[in-house]
């Protein structure tokens, strides 16, 4: 099967075009043939050298796809060959086939094509997981979402105001913030010309709000706390502007803040099975109803995958990256 590797030497990483042997899924996997796969800033940072995948993933990047199901482990149920799914993967996604864990399938939503499911499952996942799930965002509290335009936040912005959520959200320049306000955002901040923790509490009439969701880190860590009203919750995601930061511990303490980082990939298998039945349940109608919608920027051939990265990599798009196998 084709499946794109990272080719590196002392001088320079690239993504090549190579053949590999089709993998056979375990008990409890199914074989899904790719037919559109997702890009994230994960595959990016892993190409670099500096994410390896967790033992016993594939070494292939892509950690979200969707196809048809080719073959299924003999434990698997609720799923036969030739069901349109959609998964969350640990690796293998830049490929004509890759193995995912059955309970981390779900079905395609009705309505949607197989480019607009390969960019839900990345999303989809980190986003409930880390806002409904950890955070407990509630309908009536209020949401800072940055990069609002990049996959996660296209997302998020749709989802916190699908479930009654105030969303606030920066991005870099004004056509991104116009897009966040299409999308539902009730403020966007372009953080190029305005301050947005000034901007935030001169909004909020020094309140702040109630949940961050940061994939920035650096020097936004001390500026996401003052941002946040009492009782507020920060996750951070990402550290894209790297992982040291000085903070006045005072503020975590006098306004109770709760502060927490998490990853998706390394979680297991029962975690992200409960937050697809969550998905399923919550989201999925939504998402058949038309109340949410995948946000799709461009869609390169698998055999240009180099060039979907390059994309991502100049920060101009706004939403998802898919590749079409």
């Amino acid at each position: 099967m084709r499946a794109i590797d990272i080719y590196r030497t002392a001088e320079f990483t690239d993504l090549i075009e190579t053949d590999q042997p089709l993998p056979s899924p375990g008990s409890d996997q199914v074989l899904i043939k790719v037919l559109a796969a997702g890009v994230n800033r994960p595959d990016l940072i892993q190409r670099k050298g500096l994410y390896p995948p967790p033992p016993g993933a594939s070494t292939v990047l892509g950690l979200e796809v969707a196809g048809t199901i080719e073959a299924i482990g003999s434990e698997v149920t609720g799923f036969k060959v030739g069901d349109p799914v959609c998964a969350l993967l640990t690796g293998g996604g830049y490929a004509e086939y890759c193995l995912a864990s059955a309970c981390c399938c779900l079905p395609i939503p009705k309505g949607l094509s197989f480019i607009q499911a390969a960019a839900l499952p990345e999303t989809f996942f980190t986003v409930w997981s880390n806002i409904f799930d950890r955070a407990k965002l509630q309908a009536g509290e209020s949401l800072l979402i940055h990069g609002g335009t990049s996959g996660i936040g296209t997302s998020a912005i749709q989802l916190g105001k699908a479930f009654g959520a105030q969303v606030i959200v920066t991005a870099g320049n004004d056509e991104k913030c116009r897009h966040c306000e299409k999308l539902g955002a009730d403020l966007a901040i372009n953080y190029r010309q305005q301050d947005f923790m000034e901007a935030i509490l001169q909004y909020t009439n020094g309140r702040g709000v109630d949940v961050v969701l940061d994939m920035i880190g650096g020097d936004y860590f001390p500026r996401n706390l003052k941002c946040l009203a009492i009782d507020g919750r920060l996750q951070q995601i990402a550290i894209q502007r790297g992982g040291k930061s000085e903070i006045n511990l005072a503020s975590v303490l006098m306004k109770r803040l709760t502060i927490a980082g998490t990853t998706l990939r390394p979680r297991s298998d029962e975690f992200k099975a409960k937050i697809a039945e969550q998905l399923l349940e919550k989201a999925w109608p939504l998402l058949e109803s038309g109340q949410l919608k995948p946000i799709i920027d461009s869609v390169f051939p698998l055999a240009k995958a180099a060039q979907a990265h390059e994309r991502m990599e100049s920060s101009q798009h706004i939403g998802k990256i898919i590749l079409e196998v």
